[in-house]
């Protein structure tokens, strides 16, 4: 069978979905993209509110040209279709003592603000600390980020050449731990660690490896006009110019085989669509679980699921801020308790934590100053997943978010209600078998890059793309695991017609030479 013309069925519009729909669409596959809700995104998702829709999920853009490849599929450009502000304060960072800190992605600049902050001395660890975090970035980004599967050999070769990287790649090695013997200031190494919480793990479990986190982020940010949801119904939209049938408000049922291959999938009506492959864009948790028919537990190995990430209590509301700090705030803002202990201690037992890393994304001040009256936020909790909500929840969580901004110099009126805020459960429930993961599996452990399921599952004909996927959690991770997904469908498809493979359409630094700027059919 060619690929030309081929049917595919892609499983959920979140990116990973997207991203593959497009790829294959551009590939000359017929494909048709059944998403359970009515609006596209998975966890890039919006609640409404009195000023207008507020993000409940991610919210900025890194690694821009992951999204203009998408576009460029298609002859067209991102900017056309979405407005970018680019963030020159990457994060402005937050401590009960009063202190504050802000970074920019640029070397100088930043220690130049930490010898302010702190000391001299630990402008100089910075510098070290961010060298080393571009050297890890430059050693995984080929080898791990943008390949298909994780590839040893490349990652040894560079860091044979760097051996200063050697210590952050250390089994055991903590991302938390590397930092503290960086740091004197705990502060920065607490401002540091909380990039394993990126990618749904905790700081004194996760590999330090997690420290090229820091640089994908200082490579550049935007905010998307609108907030982010609007780029998930930009991508949506391509799909759709490029021929994908968008099929919302369709669950997926189960998942045909036929003579051990897939042969179609069964939505909720009971109409199975035929097709020659199938992408599971959801959870990977859900093919083991069972929740697409039987057969499929064995798709994937249990190391590929579990164990799970970090799920999150996440707050999207609309309100006027209040009190000294109200006027400082940018988009990117974190609050940091005085204990951490007391935060990923009782996440690690199953429990809310009491002092918790408050992520605050303040949605209507990426242009500039804010506007006049009610302003969108989103507040984001870290939290354990497999948690069933408990009636005690919403009044513990709002008192530990609300009160502690309080005692920091931050109010809002109103204060938010029980709609305004998702949990744990609410997640699983629209994301089934994530238990409320926020990441897929969990990143903690010296080679948990290494176990997330690749592209191709032990089933013939179906695929995995989404953050649960290789190559991890994030935005342009999940978008890259669509990628990989669209080209092992194209080959397999294309090699089982005994024809001579064709090149895949895209990839972030290079095009297919028939296909990389055409539309499709």
């Amino acid at each position: 069978m060619q690929a030309e013309g081929a049917e595919v069925v892609v499983i959920g519009a979140g990116m990973g979905g997207l991203a593959a729909a497009i790829r294959l669409a551009a590939a000359g596959c017929a494909v048709t993209l059944v998403e359970a809700q009515t609006y596209p995104g998975g966890k890039m998702r919006a609640l409404g509110s009195a000023v207008g829709p507020v993000d409940a999920g991610p919210t900025v853009l890194t690694l821009r040209p992951v999204f203009e490849d998408l576009f460029s599929l298609a002859g067209e450009r991102l900017v056309d279709h979405l407005t970018l502000l680019p963030q020159p304060i990457l994060a402005r960072h937050w401590w009960p003592d009063g202190s504050r800190l802000d970074l920019t992605g640029n070397r100088e600049t930043d220690a130049q603000a930490i010898a302010a902050f702190a000391n001299p001395r630990e402008a100089a660890a910075f510098r070290r600390f961010d060298a080393l975090a571009q050297g890890l970035y430059d050693a995984f980004d080929g080898p791990v980020m943008r390949a298909a599967q994780p590839q040893v050999l490349p990652i040894l070769r560079a860091v044979a050449a760097r051996p200063d990287l050697w210590p952050a790649l250390r089994p055991g090695q903590s991302l938390a731990g590397l930092l503290r013997r960086r740091f004197r200031d705990p502060r920065l190494a607490q401002l540091f660690a909380r990039y394993a919480t990126y990618v749904g793990g905790r700081p004194d479990h996760s590999p330090a490896v997690l420290a090229l986190i820091w640089r994908a982020e200082a490579a550049g940010v935007w905010a998307v006009a609108g907030g982010m949801h609007r780029l998930a119904e930009a991508l949506a939209a391509l799909a759709g110019r490029l021929g994908v049938r968008l099929r919302y408000g369709t669950r997926a049922r189960r998942i045909v085989r036929q003579g051990g291959r897939v042969s179609g999938v069964q939505i909720e009506t009971g109409e199975t669509l035929a097709c020659a492959a199938c992408v599971h864009a959801g959870d990977p948790a859900a093919l083991t679980g069972g929740l697409l028919g039987e057969g499929l537990e064995t798709a994937l190995p249990p190391s590929a699921t579990r164990p799970r990430s970090l799920s999150a209590w996440v707050w999207s509301f609309a309100a006027t801020p209040q009190g000294p700090l109200a006027a400082d705030l940018i988009h990117h803002n974190v609050f940091f308790p005085a204990d951490t202990a007391r935060e990923f201690g009782p996440i690690g037992a199953g429990n809310m934590p009491e002092t918790p890393t408050l992520y605050l994304c303040a949605e209507d001040r990426a242009a500039g100053p804010p506007p006049q009256g009610p302003e969108r936020f989103e507040i984001i909790v870290n939290a354990p997943a497999d948690r069933a909500d408990q009636p005690e929840d919403f009044d513990r969580c709002q008192a530990r978010t609300f009160q502690t901004l309080r005692r920091m110099g931050l109010s809002f009126s109103p204060e938010p209600d029980r709609a305004a805020l998702t949990t744990p459960a609410m997640l699983e429930r629209l994301f089934p078998g994530s238990g409320g993961a926020i990441y897929g599996r969990s990143p903690e452990g010296s080679f948990a890059a290494f176990a997330r399921p690749p592209a191709r599952s032990r089933v013939p004909g179906l695929y995995l793309a989404g953050g649960g996927a290789h190559p991890g959690a994030g935005v342009p991770m999940a978008a890259l695991s669509g990628q990989h997904a669209a080209q092992a469908v194209v080959a397999d498809l294309t090699s089982r017609s005994g024809s001579t493979r064709t090149a895949m359409p895209g990839g972030t630094s290079t095009r297919s030479p028939t296909m990389g700027s055409a539309r499709s059919r």
